[in-house]
């Protein structure tokens, strides 16, 4: 089964890979009066918001985005992944999204503001969509984000869910390749039998031959008490995920 787990996750590297290829080889990039770029990564975990997607670790993971953005601030595009669960029809996510990106006239502050969905195919009944919501400032190298994320219809298809994510995302660019990240955020979840949880980690990315690497140290609160994730806790210990990625 880890090995048929691989295989999917090898066969969607090589897709997205093949996506971006052909993007960036049609007119220098551009579409639409927008620009075609795209991502792949390769990495230990898929860690969100504390939780291993990937069963506490049990399969490497291999990441795919490809998007299309414009000088006005619009983008849209998909991300894809390969994930596993207890429930065998979660083997892979794919999740388009579309947003809005701009600055508060001369004030500093930058917005974000997007809509991002997590399709799963064989697993429809798990599907869901957030609302992103991003308010950032830059200090000199430092950079300072808010985020707000509400869920628009039952989080992860449990019916009567209701999920957002407040969180805040310092960084700091040493303007030599080498950038220091973190995040500190709470899920909230409301419904009945639901219960929210903190997470955080804190990692550095460094730019070297063309490629980018990420080693990163992931937490959370969730404990055997935990009314949602107690009998399950393995997938939010502790853990350090490393990842290397490319950009195109």
């Amino acid at each position: 089964m880890m090995i048929m787990k691989f295989t999917h996750a090898i066969m969607l590297g090589s897709l997205a890979m093949a996506s971006m290829g052909s993007a960036v080889a049609a007119d220098d990039n551009e579409l639409f009066g927008g620009e075609i770029s795209g991502n792949v990564k390769f990495a230990t975990d898929y860690v969100f918001r504390g939780e291993s997607e990937t069963m506490d670790g049990d399969v490497p993971v291999v990441q795919g985005t490809l998007g299309w953005a414009n000088d006005d601030g619009w983008y849209t595009g998909v991300f894809a992944s390969n994930i596993k669960f207890a429930d065998p029809n979660l083997e892979i996510v794919t999740a388009p999204y579309i947003g809005k990106a701009g600055a508060f006239g001369d004030s500093g502050f930058t917005y974000d503001v997007m809509v991002f969905s997590y399709l799963y195919p064989g697993a429809s009944y798990s599907n869901y969509t957030e609302l992103w919501v991003r308010v950032a400032k830059q200090f000199g190298q430092a950079n300072v984000q808010l985020e707000v994320t509400p869920t628009l219809d039952d989080w992860f298809g449990v019916d009567g869910w209701q999920g957002v994510n407040y969180a805040i995302h310092p960084s700091y660019d040493f303007n030599n390749g080498v950038m220091l990240s973190g995040s500190f955020g709470y899920q909230d979840l409301d419904g009945e039998g639901a219960e929210g949880w903190t997470h955080w980690n804190l990692g550095v990315e460094a730019n070297y031959v063309g490629l980018t690497f990420d080693l990163r140290y992931h937490g959370s609160s969730v404990g055997d008490d935990h009314l949602v994730y107690g009998t399950q806790t393995e997938i939010f210990d502790d853990r350090v995920v490393f990842g290397v990625s490319k950009s195109f």
